[in-house]
C-alpha cells in the first residue's frame, strides 16, 4: 500500500463535518510517521499559501518536487491540500496538533519546517507574511529564535547566513569541535537516518538540500580558518 493510498485512507476516515485537523489526533492514536509528515507539510503549506494570499504554480510544483507525486496519486494529495485550505481551523491549531503529534522529536518538526521553507521559496520570493507564518509555526513547535534563524538562513538568500549556526557550534569552538559537529550533522542528515525517523522516501530531496548546506558550512569555516 503506497503512502498516498494510506493518506487517502486517513482522509476518507473523517466523519461528516470533521476537518482535516482531526487527522492529526487520529494519527496520534495510530502513528504512521511517513503519512503524518506528509500530511503535515501539505496541510501547513496550504495554510501558508492562504496566508500570503496567492497559490502560485511554483508552490504547487514544489509539492511535487518534494514528494514526487505520481499522476495516479495526485487526487489524494490535492484533496489534502484543498481540505486544509477550506478547513475553518486556523494554522495555529494545525501547528499545535502537529507539535503534539511529534512531541519530544525536534528533528521531525525541523523536517516539517524545512519542507515549508522549500515551498515558500519555490516562487523565488520570500514574503513578509510567509516569514511571520513560519516564525509562528516554529514558535508553536518549541523552536527558539536562534534555531528558526538557522533554518531560515539556509533557504532565504537575503537572510544573514552563519555557517556556525548551520552546524550549531559556537564561533570560538576549536577546529576539532567544529569537525565533530560537522560529522555529527552529516550522520544525522543521511537519507537513511531521515527515512528511519519518518521522512518518506518521496521527500528525500530535503535530505539532499540539508546535506549540501552542512557541507558548505564546513567548507566556509575551513577556508576562513585556513
Amino acid at each position: 500500500m503506497s503512502i498516498w493510498s494510506r493518506i487517502g485512507a486517513a482522509v476518507a476516515a473523517l466523519r461528516q463535518g470533521e476537518g482535516l485537523a482531526s487527522v492529526f489526533d487520529q494519527l496520534r492514536a495510530a502513528p504512521d510517521r511517513t503519512v503524518a509528515f506528509t500530511i503535515a507539510v501539505i496541510a501547513l503549506g496550504a495554510k501558508m499559501a492562504k496566508a500570503d494570499g496567492v497559490v502560485t504554480r511554483a508552490e504547487v510544483s514544489a509539492f511535487r518536487e518534494i514528494f514526487h507525486i505520481p499522476p495516479s496519486d495526485e487526487a489524494s494529495a490535492a484533496r489534502v491540500f484543498n481540505l486544509a485550505r477550506q478547513d475553518v481551523a486556523g494554522f495555529e491549531d494545525y501547528a499545535a496538533r502537529i507539535g503534539r503529534l511529534f512531541a519530544r522529536n525536534e528533528n521531525r518538526l525541523c523536517d516539517i519546517i524545512e519542507g515549508l521553507f522549500y515551498i515558500a521559496m519555490a516562487d523565488g520570493a520570500y514574503h513578509a507574511d510567509e516569514d511571520a507564518f513560519l516564525a509562528r509555526v516554529a514558535e508553536i513547535f518549541g523552536f527558539d529564535k536562534s534555531r528558526f534563524r538557522q533554518i531560515r538562513a539556509r533557504f532565504v538568500p537575503d537572510a544573514e547566513r552563519d555557517p556556525y549556526e548551520v552546524l550549531g557550534i559556537a564561533h570560538d569552538a576549536s577546529m576539532d569541535a567544529v569537525r565533530a559537529a560537522w560529522r555529527a550533522a552529516v550522520k544525522e542528515s543521511h537519507p537513511d537516518m531521515l527515512v528511519s525517523r519518518g521522512l518518506p522516501e518521496e521527500a528525500l530531496r530535503l535530505a539532499e538540500r540539508r546535506m549540501a548546506d552542512i557541507n558548505r558550512a564546513w567548507e566556509e569555516i575551513s577556508e576562513a580558518r585556513g
